[in-house]
């Protein structure tokens, strides 16, 4: 059954994509010549070795040759980042969220009732596009964006130029970024040397991979880090853009693209006075936990007979307490 179940379709003469539990059972029926075996056996079976072949996850498998050393110093930034921030260093993620469709529905969304969900339309007009171009700050999770219908090579200079300015106060600069050619640019690399009163010299920087080191010098004031090739799920920035999917886009009516800007700017800014926080990040660049199936460490954790329970441990509870929530001033009447 294990082998089976480990094994593809196509090599047991099924023409199915996937394995079931019926599917399992049809084929041990077929090659073993057992008179006939159910599907909770199968299931037993299955359950006891952690294994779960109907189901399927996307995994990206990154082919750089560095991955190991490059998120071992971008994770190093995000753990240092509190004690950077109290020297004057400022740890930054930047991206964009490309593609962000305006839309809205033909006919207006049914607010829920009781005994029934909120009912939306599901034809719907598209408006438009907009791009997003957003600094996570890790120490503190504030953000400043930029909103438009590009994201040129441009856009992202004025966009740092905007960050630079909003944290003047800071001494230093890390910035996380991924491996986009506009976070490596002749008009980046010139805005950097701008901002690390350096002299600009384009003969010097004609290929990416000088732009790339030049923009990467450690003793400079802004210092860009590149996340491995498809590791952008390293850029902390990113979990950011899954809480707007989340809390903003996926169930958004918009009128217009200016009331789209507008709504959006006002959740942004929402969101900086009364929920930004830093990201509790856990990974080092080595596995979280070794030789362990995640599934039977649920589990364990389930039925308590892991080393660890499902509550915080105490000194998690001291380090990430609670999150406050902030409570809203009431504005005072005007009359009284």
């Amino acid at each position: 059954m294990l082998s089976i179940a480990t094994g593809t379709t196509a090599s047991h003469d099924r023409p199915v994509n996937g394995w079931t539990l019926d599917e399992i059972a049809a084929t041990i029926v077929n090659e073993a010549h057992a008179r006939a075996i159910s599907r909770a056996t199968v299931w037993r079976i299955l359950d006891r070795v952690d294994l779960k072949p109907h189901k399927s996850v996307y995994w990206l498998n990154s082919h750089d040759p560095d991955f190991q050393a490059k998120a071992k110093e971008v994770c190093r930034l995000y753990l240092d980042a509190p004690r950077f921030y109290q020297h004057g260093r400022l740890v930054l993620c930047c991206d964009e969220k490309t593609g962000m469709q305006v839309l809205d529905r033909v006919a207006p969304t049914r607010p829920p009732a009781p005994g029934r969900p909120e009912r939306r339309e599901f034809e719907y007009i598209r408006l438009g596009t907009r791009t997003m171009i957003t600094t996570f700050v890790v120490p503190t999770g504030e953000v400043v964006w930029d909103v438009g219908p590009t994201r040129t090579n441009l856009d992202f200079r004025a966009h740092v130029m905007r960050v630079a300015a909003h944290f003047r106060h800071m001494e230093r600069f890390d910035w996380v970024v991924d491996n986009l050619n506009t976070h490596q640019s002749l008009d980046l690399c010139e805005v950097v040397a701008y901002l690390n009163g350096r002299p600009f010299r384009p003969h010097e920087l004609k290929t990416q991979e000088q732009r790339r080191v030049f923009l990467s010098e450690p003793e400079q004031r802004h210092v860009f880090h590149y996340v491995p090739v498809h590791g952008s799920w390293l850029n902390q920035v990113e979990l950011f853009f899954s809480v707007v999917a989340r809390q903003f886009l996926r169930r958004g009516d918009f009128g217009s693209l200016q009331e789209f800007e507008e709504r959006l700017g006002a959740y942004l800014t929402d969101y900086n006075q009364e929920k930004a926080h830093p990201y509790r990040w856990t990974y080092t660049g080595e596995p979280l936990v070794r030789a362990t199936p995640t599934g039977q460490t649920h589990r364990q954790r389930r039925q308590g007979r892991a080393w660890f329970g499902s509550r915080p441990q105490l000194f998690e509870r001291l380090l990430h307490p609670p999150r406050p929530y902030r409570r809203r001033e009431k504005p005072l009447a005007a009359n009284l």
